[in-house]
C-alpha cells in the first residue's frame, strides 16, 4: 500500500463546477488540496502518472476553474509535487537491499513527512472552522514549502544516483556544504546526515575499536576480500593478508572521511593482527557521531589508530622480538657470521657439487644442524627455525622471472631439461620458518629477496673456495723442476686474478653494501612508529641490497653470473685435467701444449668477460647516486686501471673480438 497516489479519483461533481461561483470553488479547491497533499487524489486536482520512477509528480486542473484560484492551486502543488518524491523515497529505501544509510536516511525524512501529515492535518482543521482560504494555505504552507524541497532534492539525487553506503553521506555532506549561509536548510540536512550516519559510524566503531566489520551489503569502506580463510595465519597467506585481504574501495568514502581513509583501514588491520595473536582489546570503545565541525570525528580516528598501531608496534617489536629475529636472517642469509658460513661449506663440500637429483635433503639438514652447533651460531636463540632448501632453477633464471624479463633462453630453459643437470650449489638456499605476526614482516616475497641475495653471497664464497683448493694443490709444483714448473705461470696469474676479483666481489657486496644499508635499515626501525613503516623500512632494505648487488641489473647479473662459470671451469680443469696429481707429475710436451692453449682460452673468456663488467659499469649514468655503490667495485676491479691501462696498451682488446667470434 502507497500513500503516494493509489486510489481511485473523484469524478462524481467536475462537471458542475463551472456552474459554482468563485467563492464556493475556493472552498471545494481546499478541500481537493488537502487530499492532494496527503497523496490522495482531489475531484477537480488530478495527479498524473509518472513517466518514471523518479520523475518529479505533476499535476492538472479541471478547466472550469477560475483563472485567477488556478493561479493561486498552481503555487501550492509544488508541495504535493515535493511529497510525492519524498514519500515514493522512504517507501522504497526502507528494504533492506537498499543497506542501513539508505533506512536510516528513510526513516528520519519518515518523520519528517509525519510533521508534514501533522501540519496539513492543522490546515484541515482551519478548513472546517471556516478560517482558511487559498491566500492563507499559501502563506501557511512557505516554510514547509522550503524544508520539504530540500529533502526532496536530497531524494532524487540519492535515486539518479543510485547511492547506497558511504556515497549517500557524501551528497548529504555535500549538501551541507551547499547551503552554508542558509542556516535553517544547512541544519535540516545536518539532521538528515546526522541519522542516516548513524550505521555507517557505528561499521566504522566497530572497525577501529574492534577491526571487526558488520556490513551485510557492502556499504562500508574497508572491504573484506577473503583471501585467508585460516584462523593460524600461515607464512604462505601473510603477504596476501596484509596487502589483499582488507582493502579501500573508494566510491564507497564518505566525502567528509577522505582524509582519514587510509588510518582508518590500517587502524583495523592493526586491530585484526592483535586479536589474532589472542591479545585482548581492552581501550575504551567510542561513539563517534557526524558533526558541522569535522575535529569531533576526526580526533576519535586519530586517537583509535594512535591506540591501534601503538599496541602492534610494541606486540611485534618487543613481545614478538623483531630486531632480534632480523639480525638472526642477516647472519645467516646475508653470511654475517663468517665461523658458521666456512663450518657450513666444509661440511657440505661434497654434497654441494653432486647433481640435486642425487643428494638426500635430509642429510643437508643433518650437517645444517651439526655447523649450527659447531660454530658461533649455537648461542642464537632462533637458529633452529633455519632450514634447508633447493629451488628447482638456478639464480639467474629466478632474478628474470622476477623481473618479467623475457629472454630466447628461458623456454628452452625448461625445454631442454637443464633444471634437471643443476648441481645442488646452483639450486641450494636457506629457508626460515617465521610464525605470525612476524610473517607480515618477514613474509614469502621478503625471504624471497633474502634467499636471492644469499644465493649469490654463498655461490661466491663457493667459487673463492674452490680457488683456494686449487691453489693449496699447485703448491705441489715447488717440487717441479724450474723448466717444467715454468708452465704453469699463466695459470697461477689467472688463478689470482680470479681470486682477486671473486673475493673483491664478495667484499663489495658485503662490507660496501649490504652492512651500510643494514646500519641505514636499524636507524630507521628506531624511528618508527607502526607496522607499515616497518615494512617500508626493511623493503626499502632488501631493494637497495638487491640493486647494489647487481641482482636488478639483468646485463650485470649476466656477467657476473658468466665470470663466476668460468671460474668454476678453470677450477674444475686444474684440479681434474692437469698433469699433476697429489705428488705425482707426468712431463709430457703434448700434454703440457694442450694445458697451456686451455689456459689460454680460459684466459681470454675470463678476462673479455670481465672487461665487459667493467665496460657495463663504466656506462652508467654518473650523474645520479643510484649507481654510486657500483663505481668502487669498478675501481677495486680495475685497480690502477690494470685492465683498462695495461692490457689496452698490449692490444689484448682484440680479446673481446675473439671472445665474442
Amino acid at each position: 500500500m502507497s500513500w503516494d497516489f493509489s486510489s481511485t479519483s473523484c469524478m462524481t461533481v467536475i462537471t458542475q463546477i463551472s456552474s459554482i461561483p468563485s467563492s464556493s470553488q475556493e472552498s471545494l479547491l481546499i478541500e481537493d488540496l488537502l487530499n492532494i497533499l496527503m497523496g490522495l487524489p482531489g475531484c477537480y486536482i488530478e495527479p498524473l502518472e509518472l513517466k518514471g520512477p523518479y520523475d518529479t509528480r505533476e499535476f492538472t486542473i479541471n478547466e472550469c476553474v477560475d483563472q485567477s484560484l488556478k493561479e493561486l492551486v498552481k503555487q501550492i502543488l509544488p508541495l504535493a509535487s515535493h511529497y510525492s518524491v519524498v514519500q515514493r523515497f522512504t517507501e522504497e529505501k526502507m528494504r533492506f537491499e537498499f543497506g542501513q544509510v539508505n533506512n536510516a536516511l528513510a526513516e528520519c525524512m519518515s518523520a519528517i513527512i509525519v510533521e508534514y501529515t501533522l501540519f496539513v492535518t492543522q490546515l484541515e482543521t482551519e478548513s472546517r472552522s471556516g478560517n482558511l482560504n487559498l491566500h492563507k494555505m499559501w502563506y501557511y504552507i512557505q516554510s514547509n514549502m522550503h524544508s520539504l524541497s530540500i529533502v526532496c532534492d536530497i531524494a532524487t539525487r540519492v535515486n539518479k544516483s543510485d547511492a547506497v553506503g558511504g556515497k549517500v553521506l557524501s551528497l548529504l555532506h555535500d549538501q551541507i556544504s551547499a547551503y552554508t549561509g542558509d542556516y535553517k536548510a544547512q541544519d535540516l540536512c545536518v539532521h538528515l546526515m546526522q541519522a542516516a550516519s548513524v550505521p555507517y559510524m557505528k561499521m566504522l566503531g566497530m572497525w577501529i575499536y574492534k577491526g571487526i566489520i558488520s556490513d551485510p551489503i557492502d556499504e562500508f569502506l574497508v572491504e573484506d576480500q577473503e583471501v585467508v580463510q585460516k584462523e593460524d595465519m600461515p607464512v604462505d597467506y601473510s603477504a596476501d593478508y596484509w596487502d589483499k585481504k582488507y582493502i579501500i574501495r573508494r566510491e564507497r568514502i564518505p566525502t567528509f572521511l577522505e582524509p582519514v581513509a587510509d588510518i582508518i583501514l590500517r587502524a583495523g588491520k592493526y586491530l585484526n593482527v592483535i586479536r589474532q595473536c589472542g591479545r585482548t582489546l581492552n581501550h575504551k570503545v567510542e561513539t563517534i557521531e557526524y558533526k558541522l565541525e569535522e575535529r569531533h570525528y576526526i580526533e576519535a580516528i586519530e586517537n583509535a589508530y594512535k591506540y591501534a598501531s601503538h599496541t602492534l608496534l610494541d606486540l611485534v617489536m618487543k613481545d614478538q622480538d623483531l630486531l632480534g629475529r632480523l639480525k638472526s636472517v642477516k647472519h645467516y642469509f646475508l653470511l654475517d657470521q663468517g665461523n658458521f658460513i666456512v663450518t657450513f661449506l666444509a661440511l657440505c663440500e661434497k654434497e654441494l657439487s653432486k647433481n640435486m637429483n642425487d643428494v638426500i635433503q635430509a642429510r643437508l639438514d643433518s650437517l645444517l644442524d651439526l655447523a649450527l652447533r659447531l660454530s658461533c651460531s649455537c648461542s642464537d636463540p632462533y637458529k633452529d627455525d633455519l632450514r634447508t632448501e633447493l629451488l628447482p632453477y638456478d639464480l639467474q633464471f629466478q632474478m628474470f622471472k622476477i623481473l618479467s624479463i623475457q629472454t630466447m633462453a628461458e623456454p628452452d630453459y625448461w625445454s631442454n631439461g637443464e633444471c634437471a643437470n643443476l648441481s645442488v650449489i646452483q639450486t641450494f638456499t636457506f629457508s626460515y620458518e617465521v610464525r605470525w605476526p612476524l610473517s607480515l614482516i618477514l613474509n614469502r616475497k621478503s625471504l624471497a629477496c633474502y634467499q636471492m641475495i644469499f644465493r649469490h653471497l654463498f655461490y661466491c664464497k663457493y667459487v673463492e673456495r674452490m680457488i683456494c683448493q686449487v691453489w693449496r694443490s699447485n703448491k705441489v709444483t715447488k717440487k717441479f723442476p724450474f723448466h717444467a714448473a715454468k708452465q704453469y705461470r699463466n695459470a697461477f696469474a689467472l688463478r689470482q686474478r680470479m681470486l682477486h676479483c671473486v673475493q673483491n666481489l664478495e667484499y663489495h657486496m658485503m662490507v660496501e653494501v649490504i652492512e651500510p644499508h643494514w646500519c641505514t635499515f636499524v636507524q630507521k626501525m628506531s624511528k618508527v612508529n607502526n607496522v607499515d613503516e616497518i615494512l617500508s623500512c626493511h623493503f626499502d632494505f632488501l631493494d637497495a641490497c638487491l640493486k647494489d648487488c647487481m641482482l636488478t641489473i639483468p646485463d650485470l647479473l649476466s656477467i657476473v653470473t658468466k665470470i663466476l662459470a668460468i671460474c668454476v671451469s678453470f677450477c674444475k680443469f686444474m684440479q681434474g685435467d692437469t698433469g699433476f696429481q697429489g705428488d705425482t707429475y707426468e712431463y709430457e710436451g703434448s700434454q703440457i701444449q694442450s694445458f697451456e692453449d686451455s689456459i689460454s682460452k680460459l684466459d681470454i673468456e675470463f678476462t673479455s668477460a670481465l672487461m665487459q663488467l667493467l665496460d657495463q659499469i663504466n656506462d652508467m649514468n654518473r650523474g645520479t647516486s643510484d649507481y654510486e655503490r657500483l663505481f668502487n667495485l669498478l675501481y677495486r676491479l680495475d685497480f690502477n686501471s690494470f685492465y683498462s691501462g695495461k692490457f689496452e696498451r698490449m692490444g689484448l682488446d682484440k680479446l673481446k673480438t675473439e671472445a665474442s667470434g
